[in-house]
Formats: structure tokens, sequence, C-alpha cells
């Protein structure tokens, strides 16, 4: 079975606090707002890939791992995502990639919350 951008969201939307949303014009899934994942569509990618936040340490190990799958472009490489061809990917692995997304984010989320400087009135 061919996986396309209805499995990827009803994956996702199974997943605490995830919601469709729109990012640079095409659709996507948030946690809470933050992007979680969304279609490739910088030119840099290949048609039907995905978009998904993980840490770059976590990346450069699935790609290693399965370059035949996960890859990552010039346009991509300094943000904390990779790239996935949706026609390679299997509906398990995606699943798992997904779960590792979200809990990525909200990592990164509440990492980024402790940091913010307490207001003084």
């Amino acid at each position: 079975m061919m996986i396309d951008f209805d499995t990827v969201r009803k994956l996702a939307l199974a997943l605490p606090d995830v919601e469709d949303g729109t990012a640079y014009g095409t659709p996507c899934l948030k946690l809470r707002g933050k992007l979680l994942t969304c279609i490739a569509i910088n030119k840099s990618a290949e048609p039907n890939s995905l978009v998904v936040r993980i840490s770059i340490d976590d990346r450069n190990e699935m790609i290693a791992a399965d370059p035949d799958t996960y890859y990552v472009t010039d346009h991509y490489v300094n943000y904390p995502s990779i790239l996935v061809r949706l026609s390679r990917i299997r509906r398990d692995a995606l699943k798992d990639l997904l779960l590792m997304s979200w809990k990525f984010v909200t990592t990164t989320a509440a990492a980024k919350r402790r940091k913010r400087p307490k207001r003084v009135n």
C-alpha cells in the first residue's frame, strides 16, 4: 500500500496534541503550534517526500542506516529535520518516526520554555 499524506495525517493525529495546519502553503501537522511534519516543497527535495523534524544526530544515524528511504539536501541540512521518501518507508517505520518527531518537538519546546528569562515587574 502506497503511503501518502493522508496516511501520515492519520498516524500523527493519533499522538497527543497534534493538529492539522499549513506551513509554506502546504498541509502540515503541528504539535501545539510547532511544526512536526509537512510535505517537502523545496525544489531540492524529491517529489513525494516528507519533511519530519528530528534531531540532527538522529537524522545522521537514520540516513546512514537507510539512505534509500531517508535523505537530506543542502536546503535542509542546517535544520533539525529529515526528508523521507514516502514511496520507500513502511507504515510501522513512519509511525516510529512520527513518535520520534513528537518527542523531539515536545522536548525542544520544553527546553525553550525553561530558558526564557523571568519577567520582573
